[in-house]
């Protein structure tokens, strides 16, 4: 009995690992030629090429998709961690942006990160 209790508590603590959304730490920004630069800080638990952070993306306050950023392998040595994305052309005027993560498992998080333009 002890043991299959141990055994559902294992599992139930792996099924809430699993669940967890990357999480935003930092975005840092700055003018890169005529485009822009951000550096975004993320943490996830990875734990392989079944389930990592895969990517994050750039949003107006429309919702509109800016720009892309797609990562390639799992970080499960190195969190959190920081990937940039550079030449982004903004529209003049434009004084905030969010950022949005995803996971190769859940899709993207619920959350954004609202970044306020230098």
């Amino acid at each position: 009995m002890l043991r299959s209790l141990s055994f559902l508590t294992a599992l139930a603590c792996a099924s809430i690992a699993s669940a967890e959304a990357p999480r935003i730490l930092d975005v840092e920004v700055s003018r890169a030629g005529m485009g822009w630069r951000f550096d975004v800080t993320l943490e996830h638990p990875d734990t392989g090429w079944d389930h990592y952070a895969d990517g994050w993306e750039l949003v107006d306050a429309a919702g509109n998709v800016i720009g892309y950023r797609e990562l390639m392998h799992p970080h499960m040595e190195e969190q959190p961690f920081t990937r940039a994305l550079n030449n982004i052309m903004l529209p003049d005027g434009m004084e905030k942006i969010w950022v949005r993560a995803r996971c190769s498992e859940d899709g993207w998080a619920g959350e954004t990160y609202e970044v306020t333009l230098p």
